[in-house]
Parts: C-alpha cells; sequence; structure tokens
C-alpha cells in the first residue's frame, strides 16, 4: 500500500524524502496560515519565527501536494518526518485524507497545529505576520527564506496563495 504525505509548506520544496509521485490535492477542514511560532527551525527562543501549519477550520480547504513515498522508504521516511516535524510537539501528526486532482481519496500522513500548544499564534494580522518573518532566523535560516520558497513553488504548481503572495511582498519591502 502506498504510503501518502501531504505537504502544504517546505515539505513543497524540501520533502527530503524519495518521492514517486507528486500530485496536487487539497485537504477539507483546515487552512494553512503562518500559526504557528518556530523556535528551532526559522527562529529561535529569543527571537520567535513563524512557519505554516494546518488550523482547523470549519469550511476552509488548503491546497497543496499529495506525495506518494517511493517503495521501501516508508519506515525511514516517517522516522525523519517525526523527527523534523515533531521537534516541539507543537504539530499533530493525523492520517487524514486527502482528494488528488483527478477526484481520488487517499489517506496521507499530515501535520496540523495542536491549538492548544504554547507555539500556537493564530489570529495574528498579515502585517504583524510579516514584521516577525522579516526579522527572524532559525537553525534552518531565515524566515524569509521560508516564505519565499513556499510562495514561489506554489505558484509554480499554479495554486496561489493570496495572504503568502500579500506575505512576500511586504516582507521585500520590510528587508528592502
Amino acid at each position: 500500500m502506498t504510503m501518502w504525505v501531504f505537504g502544504y509548506g517546505s515539505l513543497l520544496w524540501n520533502p527530503g524524502f524519495p518521492a514517486a509521485r507528486r500530485e496536487v490535492a487539497v485537504l477539507h477542514g483546515y487552512a494553512r496560515s503562518f500559526c504557528m511560532s518556530s523556535i528551532h527551525h526559522r527562529g529561535s527562543e529569543e527571537k520567535p519565527g513563524l512557519v505554516l501549519a494546518l488550523d482547523a477550520v470549519e469550511d476552509a480547504h488548503c491546497k497543496g501536494i499529495a506525495l506518494a513515498v517511493e517503495a521501501g522508504h516508508e519506515k525511514q521516511t516517517l522516522a525523519e518526518l517525526r523527527q523534523r516535524e515533531l521537534i516541539s510537539s507543537a504539530y499533530l501528526e493525523r492520517d487524514l485524507q486527502v482528494e488528488l486532482a483527478d477526484g481520488s481519496v487517499v489517506t496521507a500522513v499530515t501535520y496540523v497545529i495542536d491549538p492548544h500548544h504554547v507555539q500556537y499564534c493564530g489570529g495574528l494580522s498579515l502585517e504583524e505576520q510579516a514584521q516577525i518573518i522579516a526579522h527572524a532566523v532559525g537553525g534552518r535560516g531565515p524566515n524569509t527564506e521560508y516564505l519565499y520558497n513556499t510562495a514561489e513553488h506554489l505558484a509554480e504548481i499554479g495554486l496561489h496563495d493570496n495572504d503568502l503572495d500579500w506575505l512576500a511582498g511586504r516582507v521585500r519591502e520590510i528587508t528592502a
């Protein structure tokens, strides 16, 4: 049975595992947003950054990519994903149904935000998000890089995200 992973942020451009297939997919009931404070990868405890997470929102949907893990790499992929995504337990690992572009439905390992975790920061205005992203740097590099890469890769596959597009433009203004 194929193991699928749903990518909506950095997994779009840096999955970290061999993918046999990449399919545009939609996850219902969740919205992609910068609602997680990043104290490891894109910020620090002294100056947290922001990373994307899937926030449960009724009637929302998130367009991303369903990645089929190459056969034989499932166990290693899951271990590496858990090491990467569950570093602070702000994400919850879920097996959720995503709809592929052809209408078929697959179950994908998906990381969603725990709204009760201390790193959850939903409800920030776009301007507040831009100010944080413009200045934060973490173990995996500048928060700006994370934003730009995600927005660019979504655009490349035809999945524009108006909030991310606005944020990318605003952060470029701030950092100019």
